[in-house]
């Protein structure tokens, strides 16, 4: 009689946890994060044409700055909560473009800033960010080496 009992927690519980989990549409998720990524990246392109006609930037100046302008904006929204709100519909297509990296390094300043600037923003800036920089920085110097290498041996 136990394992009859058992079995049927088991079932409603099984039961229980469909009814509870929330479907996604991967189709319609792809959708949302092309149109949000998309539309980031057509913010950056106006941003950059602005800069090129209204203020007579070359294309190297105007780039770095649409870039600042970018990761200004998305601090902003991070601020004001929009943009975890965007993140949350977009999806990917809200942690891909250069929006995404200045929202991980704001996000945990704002949330630790009642610790203090040192032991709470100081300390929690970058848990988020820190890994990416990390594993960053140490795949560009193992790619680095491996062409060092295949440069000396003349492969490249």
């Amino acid at each position: 009689m136990p394992d009859k009992e058992k079995k049927q927690q088991q079932e409603e519980y099984q039961k229980y946890v469909k009814e509870v989990t929330p479907t996604h549409s991967l189709a319609l998720n792809m959708c949302k994060a092309f149109v949000t990524g998309g539309a980031i990246c057509v913010l950056g392109q106006i941003l950059q044409n602005f800069g090129s006609s209204f203020f007579d930037f070359d294309k190297e100046t105007a780039g770095s700055w649409c870039s600042l302008m970018l990761v200004l904006l998305s601090v902003i929204l991070t601020g004001f909560g929009i943009y975890p709100r965007l993140a949350k519909f977009g999806g990917a297509g809200t942690l891909v473009p250069i929006t995404g990296f200045a929202n991980s390094v704001a996000s945990p300043a704002i949330e630790y800033k009642k610790e203090g600037q040192v032991f709470g923003i100081g300390c929690k800036i970058f848990t988020i960010a820190g890994p990416v920089i990390l594993y960053g920085l140490f795949t560009s110097w193992v790619l680095g080496l491996i062409y060092w290498v295949l440069k000396a041996v003349g492969v490249v």
